[in-house]
């Protein structure tokens, strides 16, 4: 469980503003909203800002009336009518000054309510005793002693569900050498592992980057599908179709048009990077003239300048909850800027048939 502590929204400085966004960026993201109101207040109108918003977000809210004095008790029902929306939501008054009231507050919580944090399963209809294939190829970003956190979720989750993980590092250089005899000896190592199973694998998960690859490689009768794309369904809670649709719109991009790359973590990006390098190379190659622009970190942009990107690329957004991830399809959604992934966008480049084919292993 995660806590927000917000500050209040009526300060009117500079400092005040930034307050404000915070509160705001805040309840997009949080699962209930609870709302501590002074019934002494005269004013009620950043509570009703805040009820509005939350109203307009779809969030829970619960309100708690904070009596500082026992006089305070008869002012709860003037303070309700100074808050219209109130009447929708539940409400306590309580002291929270007194110890007693802790367990009260909780219960009352816990009474109203409701979680609608439905679980996903990271990989869908995983086979006992099936083999599956994780083809890490590592490169200069990738850090010493552990997988990434998509890589070790896939496969602790594999081996939790009673299959069995093969990791295998492609060597990506020699795939794409201008060699034929490089590239056929680095084909014949994969040829040798998948034949080496002795039964089809259930399913091959690549790192996105080596789609162009990988896509070619693993036979079509076997799934294929990206980390990128295993981690961006797991955190939208299965809403991996809108980034499927936001895909489809890959193909109208015109020159002058604005890209967002969005990364949610802040690793040190050196070599081929994929959010600074590789994507950028594609987009500048196949559709001259678009201008690039990245976020980088948990903070996302306000509506008001997202408005002015044709499509958004966000990663896996395996470093940020699937609150945070679900308010930035929220907005997206409401401002109709279409959004995509990493796995998605580099299948696409390989063909929107490779781009279908990432997403079979979702029923989609």
């Amino acid at each position: 469980m995660k806590l927000y502590d917000t500050a209040g929204i009526d300060e009117r400085a500079a400092l005040g503003e930034k307050k404000r966004a915070k509160v705001f960026s805040d309840l997009k993201e949080c699962d209930l909203v609870v709302l501590v109101v002074n019934p002494a207040t005269q004013d009620f109108s950043p509570e009703n800002e805040l009820l509005e918003f939350a109203r307009d977000h779809d969030k829970q809210v619960i309100i708690f009336y904070n009596l500082f004095s026992e006089g305070d008790r008869a002012s709860v029902r003037t303070a309700a009518a100074g808050m219209p929306l109130s009447m929708f939501y539940k409400n306590i008054a309580i002291d929270a000054k007194d110890d007693a009231s802790r367990i009260p507050v909780i219960d009352f919580i816990r009474e109203n309510f409701e979680s609608k944090n439905f679980k996903v399963d990271l990989l869908p209809n995983v086979v006992r005793d099936g083999f599956y294939i994780l083809n890490i190829p590592m490169d200069v970003e990738t850090p010493g002693g552990r997988y990434l956190r998509p890589q070790a979720m896939c496969e602790e989750f594999i081996t939790r569900n009673w299959a069995f993980p093969v990791s295998y590092r492609m060597d990506l250089a020699s795939a794409r050498s201008h060699d034929p005899e490089v590239v056929a000896a680095e084909r014949g190592r994969f040829d040798k592992l998948i034949a080496g199973l002795g039964k089809k694998p259930e399913l091959v998960i690549t790192d996105s980057q080596a789609m162009d690859v990988a896509g070619k490689w693993v036979p079509k009768d076997i799934l294929i599908t990206t980390f990128s794309i295993v981690m961006i369904n797991y955190m939208s809670r299965g809403r991996l179709k809108a980034f499927v649709n936001g895909a489809l719109s890959i193909g109208k991009l015109k020159s002058g048009d604005k890209i967002l790359i969005v990364e949610a973590c802040n690793h040190s990006r050196v070599g081929e990077d994929i959010g600074t390098v590789q994507i950028p190379n594609y987009l500048s190659h196949n559709f001259p003239g678009v201008i690039v622009e990245h976020n980088f970190g948990r903070e996302f942009q306000q509506n008001s300048t997202l408005s002015q990107y044709s499509l958004i690329i966000h990663c896996g957004g395996c470093m940020i909850s699937s609150q945070k991830l679900a308010a930035r399809m929220r907005d997206l959604d409401a401002l109709g800027v279409p959004y995509t992934n990493y796995g998605l966008f580099l299948s696409y480049m390989q063909g929107e048939d490779v781009m279908l084919r990432v997403v079979k292993p979702f029923s989609l």
